[in-house]
């Protein structure tokens, strides 16, 4: 996705809110304070929450324009704010807690892109009891049915209204490609994205390959266990494979 344009940024931080994932991703840094690294941090809704919560936390992502927004939120200025990718991200850091929400998982389209990632989990990994979590959607639901058949949604966006439709554009195999346009009064911007829905089974494969175990896997952000069938969500929590 091309989240590098200002505007687009603006939309998406508008759009995604404080949502049920980040009250899931809270949970499982509650307790005592936490040295976090949250990977394709986008806007930085969840880094500044769990700043607000007394963790000390490091945000990730590719997009400037995005991080330029996370830092002009409350307790933005306690956050460690770095432009890299999941896979090329490096520090001498060692958090207890890694996480990629927003199904960010998703845009690694191959498996060596998903394995460089899970390697910069397991390479920051440190302290008692670290874990890792992500969230991928289940590609047992038809989400290119559903996502053809969404209704536009309108956004308020520094006092102009703005609607967004989404068009899936190709499914194909583990990939659904699809075009956002946001509607302006004047304008219309649009970006192009591919997502991978990789299966339970595969990604857990590849996480026992980068020395990661899983530890619990979820089917949505109530903590319910992950049903193959009727599950919308696959929420892997890990841990470094002895």
């Amino acid at each position: 996705m091309d989240y590098h344009d200002a505007r687009i940024a603006e939309i998406y931080d508008v759009a995604n809110s404080w949502a049920p994932d980040e009250d899931f991703y809270s949970l499982l840094a509650a307790g005592r304070p936490l040295r976090i690294l949250d990977l394709g941090c986008g806007t930085g809704a969840l880094c500044c929450g769990l700043v607000e919560r007394g963790h000390r936390v490091t945000g990730v992502d590719p997009a400037g324009a995005m991080l330029a927004m996370g830092r002009r939120k409350p307790y933005a200025d306690r956050v460690e704010w770095v432009e890299a990718t999941a896979q090329s991200y490096r520090s001498e850091r060692r958090f207890e807690l890694i996480v990629m929400t927003g199904h960010a998982f998703q845009c690694l389209l191959t498996d060596d892109q998903i394995r460089a990632a899970l390697a910069t989990m397991r390479l920051h990994l440190g302290g008692e009891g670290g874990r890792v979590a992500f969230e991928t959607r289940n590609p047992r639901i038809d989400w290119a049915k559903e996502w053809a058949a969404r209704e536009p949604v309108v956004h308020t966006v520094g006092g102009e209204q703005v609607v967004e439709t989404l068009e899936v554009t190709e499914r194909e195999g583990e990939f659904i490609s699809f075009r956002t346009h946001y509607h302006f009064a004047q304008t219309t911007l649009s970006t192009s994205s591919t997502l991978r829905f990789p299966s339970k089974v595969h990604v857990e494969a590849l996480m026992l390959r980068s020395g990661l175990a899983v530890r619990e896997v979820f089917g949505d952000w109530d903590g319910s266990r992950f049903d193959d069938a009727s599950s919308r969500e696959i929420i892997f929590v890990g841990e470094a494979r002895d």
